[in-house]
Order: C-alpha cells, then structure tokens, then sequence
C-alpha cells in the first residue's frame, strides 16, 4: 500500500499548468495515497459514528477544461455517493491538508439538517469552541478558514446554518486546515491521528438528522 504521507511535491502538482497534465499528476501521485488514507481510516470513523461508512475518493469526472484547485477522499453513509449526505472529507491543495465535516450544495435535505444544527448548538456548539485547530470555512475549496470556531460566539456557530439555506450553493463546512510547509514533514501516523481526532470531535453533527 502506498504511504498516506503527503510529501511538498505531492502539493505543487496543483501547479501544473493545463487539465490534462493536472490530472495526470493527481492521478500518479495524490489519489494512491487518497486511496490509501480512506482504506486505513474507514475502521475507525466507523467506530467514532457508530455505523458504516464508505469511502469515496474524487474522479473529477464532470471536469473536461479547468483542472482542480483540489482533491479529496470522503467518508459518507451511502455506497452510491457521498454528496447528498453530511460527510467527513480529508482534501489536499496547493495550500496543505484540510480535515472537514461538509453538508454540501447537494445535500437532500439541508433545511431539516440546518433546523436540527440550531436545535443541538446550545449543546455541541460550546463544546467544538474549546477544540484547538477547529475552524469555519465558507466554502468546502477554501484553504483559509473563515474563522476559528473560538471566535465565534454561541449564537454565531449556530447561525452557520444559515449558510446552508441561503442560496442554492449553501453550504456548512468545519474544520483543520494543516498548511503544506507543516503537512509535508507529517508522518502517516500523524495523518491519521488528526483526521481522527477532528472526525471524532465533529462526530456529533454527522449524526445530527
């Protein structure tokens, strides 16, 4: 099995200029070790969710012309496709690695889940504000974060589900963002343990219906 350790060069493919040389790299460098991260961490996700989840690792397929600014491997609860349902995400960029919880765009059914989240808030919500690292991200492609979960108040993390509902491309995204220069001298060990610890810490809102 390839190494889950992504290295600086694994980063600058997202410099490659032209869709075709993009994806070729991506391809031979990123998705193996993509492929490898879901394999090895499926068990464990699982056990934080209490249920079954499947991995999916992106194809780009609807790209023809304009070559990704990203790619990722997701964790979902539907053997079919992952988009349609809050999923867990471990996504790589030029900027570094990225551990995210996502409704995205096309969830089934984000006005349920935006009420469910402003329900559970009060609970959760003081709980994921002392998590280090924890961020909100506008945008599931972001490498920045928007803002630490800290600096929000109760009322503003609850708020983010409003995000959702907004407009048709709504969408509410939490995470850790690594930034490549400090993801590059990671360990597969150290991987893993992140995108566990974050995982588990946003266990709650993958379970939130």
């Amino acid at each position: 099995m390839p190494s889950s350790a992504f290295v600086a060069g694994d980063f600058k493919v997202f410099d490659v200029s032209g869709f075709k040389p993009r994806m070729s790299e991506i391809r031979t460098r990123v998705r193996p070790k993509l492929d490898a991260i879901g394999e090895t961490l499926a068990p464990a996700v699982s056990r934080s969710i209490g249920g079954e989840v499947f991995v999916h690792v992106a194809r780009h397929a609807r790209r023809t012309v304009n070559p990704p600014d990203d790619t990722w491997v997701a964790f979902g609860p539907d053997a079919r496709g992952y988009k349609q349902h809050g999923h867990f995400k471990v996504a790589v960029s030029r900027g570094g690695v990225r551990f995210l919880f996502e409704i995205g765009p096309e969830h089934a059914e984000k006005r349920r889940w935006a009420s469910a989240w402003k329900k559970n808030a009060p609970k959760v919500g003081p709980v994921l504000r002392r998590m280090r690292h924890l961020a909100w991200f506008k945008n599931e492609h972001d490498d920045e974060p928007a803002s630490p979960l800290a600096d929000l108040t109760p009322e503003g993390l609850a708020e983010l589900a409003d995000e959702l509902t907004r407009t048709p491309d709504g969408q509410f995204v939490v995470g850790r963002a690594v930034p490549a220069g400090e993801a590059a001298r990671w360990t597969a060990a150290q991987y893993r343990s992140a995108a566990l610890e974050t995982f588990r810490a946003l266990a709650p809102l993958y379970r939130l219906r």
